[in-house]
């Protein structure tokens, strides 16, 4: 940000002017963020995230109680903007599950989730999440809050085939699109120039019509 005053030395344009609690938490956790986003996890130390912030290192102390309750409370707002986008997508989808279904595909694979900043956030929480359970508890591999959604709106759609085993159908449906979305991410994360948004999102498509042959027919490229 710009500031008007030449004369200002480099720590006082740096100095934010009277932050609330709130403001001051929420510049920690988006220095951690970024800092995160250049530099990996690892080398992302108490020192680079408050000569971000803007702040003094006795403020993570007051707001988190320390580094590892700060990366715990990046990782819940990381993921709280990802499901912010997602269910934004997913409201808009009214004509029934396999239009949730498709909406939350499109909405994962979208620029506005998957983008390198956000992949390399993503990626360093999963790295680190065997070693700190603050970050565990947000960047599981099996989020039941998106599990929950697609098997929902999987068991809605298998009930129409009238099969027995629907239910296995179902299961086999949400853990299969969470695993192909999830190897999506590690491809764009480690190809991002070569990596087509439409053509995941067909392959993806692809997949789940093959387990449900009466759908996502038209949704396929």
């Amino acid at each position: 940000m710009k500031t008007s005053g030449a004369n200002l030395d480099n720590s006082a344009a740096k100095r934010p002017a009277r932050r609330n609690p709130e403001s001051s938490k929420r510049a920690l956790i988006m220095a951690t963020l970024d800092t995160i986003a250049e530099i990996g996890i690892t080398d992302t130390t108490v020192s680079k995230i408050i000569q971000r912030a803007g702040l003094s290192r006795g403020m993570i102390h007051l707001h988190f109680g320390g580094k590892n309750q700060l990366l715990a409370a990046a990782a819940k707002s990381f993921g709280q903007e990802y499901f912010d986008e997602l269910d934004h997508r997913v409201q808009q989808a009214t004509s029934g599950p396999e239009d949730v279904i498709t909406a939350v595909i499109q909405a994962d694979l979208s620029e506005a989730l998957m983008n390198e900043r956000s992949t390399r956030i993503w990626h360093a929480f999963r790295g680190a999440a065997n070693s700190n359970d603050g970050i565990a508890l947000y960047s599981s591999t099996r989020d039941k809050r998106l599990r929950d959604t697609l098997h929902s709106a999987f068991k809605k759609i298998a009930q129409e085939y009238g099969e027995a085993e629907n239910s296995a159908l179902a299961r086999d449906a949400t853990f299969g699109l969470l695993v192909l979305l999830e190897g999506m991410w590690v491809d764009y994360l480690t190809n991002a120039n070569a990596f087509s948004r439409e053509v995941a999102v067909s392959i993806v498509l692809r997949f789940i019509a093959g387990l449900f042959p009466n759908h996502f027919q038209q949704s396929q490229s």
